[in-house]
């Protein structure tokens, strides 16, 4: 009988030992959570290194959270720290393997570092994620990765095919009009730019883009015309003053 009621403490002592450890994680789950939302309110407000340091707050509390990685990983891109960017990024894969975002993102750290094969190789498993819902920024940077090894003709396909998903992508329209550049296509990189200053008409180096292919095609006044709205987008930066450098004679 007392050794009955001897193993019947002992199995009650283990439950109510399962029950702190649990509760207790639960707890440190929550703090983590809570640090992790603050890094990341700091993080939308530009304030990286107070994002940084809720996240390692976070980490200390519980570090098995693939999308706490992720932010990390954010922030060390953001502060131009890409190789401990990329250790965070592929934790993050580590802890969820199907998190698409933080593939993309790992695949982005490497075009940074000018890593293309590697950075194809993540992009081309993102594209096969057929849940991933924006899958025109994977396919832009695959065409983006195919240019700097200078296979357009890659490039190209993977700009048209980021075109197909989302045709109003004004990014992967002006990778493809640098592509049509680069093979000596100018009036098919004419339309590309224009299509994208369409999309994206404030955005002073589609102007800039447009301006060169003008100048390539010949084409002097719609060249000086594009040239002087750079100008008038970005007045003082570096942009402006090459436009107007590239401008003189044109008129």
């Amino acid at each position: 009988m007392k050794k009955l009621c001897f193993c019947s403490i002992i199995f009650f002592q283990g439950i109510l030992f399962f029950i702190s450890c649990a509760g207790d994680l639960e707890m440190r789950k929550r703090q983590s959570i809570a640090s992790r939302n603050l890094g990341e309110a700091y993080m939308m407000q530009g304030k990286h290194t107070a994002a940084l340091q809720e996240f390692i707050k976070a980490q200390q509390s519980y570090p098995d959270d693939p999308y706490l990685h992720y932010d990390l990983g954010l922030v060390y891109m953001a502060k131009e720290k890409p190789d401990l960017a990329i250790f965070n990024f592929q934790k993050a894969i580590k802890l969820k393997a199907d998190f698409a975002a933080a593939k993309n993102s790992l695949g982005t750290v490497y075009l940074v570092k000018e890593d293309w094969d590697k950075a194809i190789a993540v992009f081309k498993e993102v594209t096969e994620d057929l849940l991933y819902a924006t899958p025109h920024y994977p396919l832009t940077n695959l065409g983006f990765a195919y240019f700097s090894k200078k296979d357009f003709k890659l490039a190209e396909t993977y700009y048209l095919q980021a075109l197909n998903k989302e045709p109003e992508y004004a990014v992967a329209w002006r990778g493809l009009g640098k592509t049509y550049l680069s093979t000596n296509r100018v009036s098919n990189a004419i339309e590309a730019f224009e299509k994208a200053i369409r999309i994206s008409p404030a955005t002073a180096q589609l102007h800039m883009d447009l301006a060169n292919a003008y100048k390539t095609n010949r084409n002097f006044k719609k060249a000086y015309e594009s040239y002087m709205k750079v100008v008038e987008l970005d007045p003082d930066g570096s942009l402006g003053k090459e436009a107007r450098r590239l401008s003189s004679g044109l008129k």
